[in-house]
């Protein structure tokens, strides 16, 4: 939990230092205008636009709460401060390691309790945007990242990866539309082997005002399981032009997919 506190507090050291919108920028820098804040989060469908060079950006999940009910067995998970620090390494790439300080899951089943906690799993990732960054209604960017097992007990305790493949357009003004595609490579507990899942998704977003947005996604996982559907939607509001706050919400279409997810956070660059 200590390690949890930690980020959220550094998380907010940072939120302070940007909150009047600007970037100290170095002389040779003040001519270059940065693009406008594109984050991964909340939605599932992740941004095909990458961070600009030689700038750092971090988008935290500050608390997630998940619930499934299946076959008498009640499942329920909180995360606290899940965090993707990102750095453009140049006009088209950045670099992104996503960190889960602390997570806490509790099982109930026949009247049976288990409870684990810990650190979750590091994952490591490269995106690298193909066109769109600079301008023009569509985007899209290739993907690739690398889960690392962080040896705890809310660990999968495996090596897993995949790559993705994010595409977003300009529908017209304040209206955007995003599909993307995964293909994932990650263990399954039952079968103990690997497996590859078909992730995709559907989002249209919508701005309100220039501060408020909206969104609606459709969710799917395909693979050597049941189907899964997932219907999300969610808010997000900017404080300024570096710095965004969200809320969502996904919940489960049918029996096999998990029931509810609910989280909120924040984005920032500087």
């Amino acid at each position: 939990m200590t390690k949890s506190i930690g980020v959220i507090v550094g998380m907010q050291v940072v939120m302070s230092s940007v909150w009047a919108g600007e970037v100290h920028l170095e002389p040779e820098q003040k001519r270059i205008a940065l693009r406008p804040l594109e984050a991964d989060r909340p939605d599932a469908t992740e941004s095909p636009r990458t961070v600009d060079a030689g700038h750092f950006q971090i988008e935290s999940s500050v608390l997630g709460y998940s619930r499934d009910r299946s076959d008498g067995v009640k499942q329920d998970a909180w995360t606290w401060g899940e965090t993707n620090l990102k750095y453009g390494l140049n006009d088209s790439m950045d670099l992104q390691l996503v960190v889960v300080p602390y997570v806490y899951e509790k099982t109930r089943f026949q009247g049976q309790t288990e409870v684990n906690e810990g650190m979750g799993d590091l994952t490591l990732r490269l995106k690298w945007n193909l066109w769109g960054n600079d301008g023009g209604d569509t985007a899209m960017a290739v993907f690739p990242y690398l889960n690392m097992p962080s040896g705890t007990d809310v660990s999968h305790d495996k090596w897993e990866g995949g790559v993705i493949f994010p595409w977003a357009m300009n529908v017209c003004e304040g209206v955007g539309f995003g599909l993307q595609a995964e293909f994932a490579y990650v263990w399954d507990d039952e079968d103990r082997d690997y497996d590859m899942d078909f992730l995709h998704t559907a989002v249209i977003g919508y701005d309100v005002t220039e501060q408020l947005g909206v969104y609606l996604e459709y969710l799917g996982v395909a693979g050597d399981h049941p189907y899964e559907a997932y219907a999300s939607g969610g808010v997000t509001w900017a404080f300024t032009d570096l710095f965004q706050w969200d809320v969502g919400l996904v919940l489960g279409l049918n029996d096999d997919a998990e029931d509810l997810n609910t989280f909120t956070g924040f984005t920032v660059k500087f």
